[in-house]
């Protein structure tokens, strides 16, 4: 199950460690685009490719999601080349 691409929660990443806790919940560690790394339940995760390789067209912005913040600094960062 390693280094399948992933979407979840509208990210986009691979899936590098699946750790399997007995009675309890599967826990599968991943890595997005921008590098962050990041724990989630299996049945938060939906495989859509292998490796780098989606076999899904990607959203915009390849799933990288964007805190509040760079997302702020982004839209002005666009509004001020569109006031000029």
């Amino acid at each position: 199950m390693q280094g399948l691409s992933c979407l979840l929660r509208g990210r986009i990443g691979i899936i590098k460690h699946r750790e399997k806790h007995k009675g309890s919940f599967e826990i599968l560690h991943v890595q997005d685009t921008a590098d962050q790394e990041f724990a989630t339940q299996l049945g938060n995760v939906f495989t859509i490719g292998k490796g780098i390789k989606p076999w899904v067209t990607l959203p915009r912005g390849k799933g990288i999601k964007l805190s509040i913040v760079e997302e702020a600094k982004k839209k002005a960062g666009a509004l001020k080349g569109t006031v000029a």
